[in-house]
């Protein structure tokens, strides 16, 4: 028996298990890749299922478009990953004011939508900050630059960086990624 004013409405339950893996893809793709690759790998054992399975988007969707793709992903995310690399902190692409349909002079959206000047890095760092999830930073050098990270998610989680020094040469400090996201 439905109570009272409960007709038609259904509760939806998110479950978060997934891994959400953000990066600056153009300047950091050698990242998310090798991240895939221990991933995928038996050999690593490090085991995640990625968020990026649940929705997908195009690169030619509008970014209002690709940000509730990437909204609904963070939904059934337990973990942020974001790939710090040297032009995170900077990156625009996914801001309003580039898109086709953003009218610069009346600063509105020629399809009505509202209006966003975050890049998607810095949405996907503002709504994992919101779902209270967990958030690894980790960094494609063998050291923490906070700098380089958005101030969002600058002092939360855990910053790790993902390479070192072995015998004078700079590697993937697998065990340390590993550690990170356990």
């Amino acid at each position: 028996m439905q109570r009272p004013g409960t007709i038609g409405l259904e509760r939806k339950m998110v479950y978060r298990t997934r891994t959400y893996i953000a990066a600056d893809w153009d300047g950091d793709r050698d990242v998310v890749e090798q991240l895939h690759k221990w991933n995928d790998s038996n050999y690593w054992g490090l085991s995640f299922p990625d968020a990026h399975d649940l929705q997908q988007s195009r690169d030619s969707s509008l970014p209002c478009s690709i940000k509730s793709s990437l909204k609904k992903r963070m939904d059934g995310s337990k973990r942020f990953v974001l790939i710090v690399g040297d032009a995170t902190d900077t990156v625009t692409k996914g801001s309003c004011q580039y898109c086709g349909s953003y009218d610069s002079g009346t600063s509105s959206c020629d399809r009505l939508h509202s209006i966003d000047y975050r890049s998607y890095i810095k949405y996907e760092c503002d709504k994992a900050v919101e779902a209270g999830i967990d958030i690894v930073v980790l960094y494609n050098s063998a050291r923490v630059t906070r700098s380089k990270c958005p101030l969002k998610v600058r002092f939360e989680g855990n910053h790790v960086p993902m390479k070192c020094w072995k015998d004078g040469v700079l590697k993937w400090d697998y065990d340390a990624v590993k550690k990170a996201l356990q």
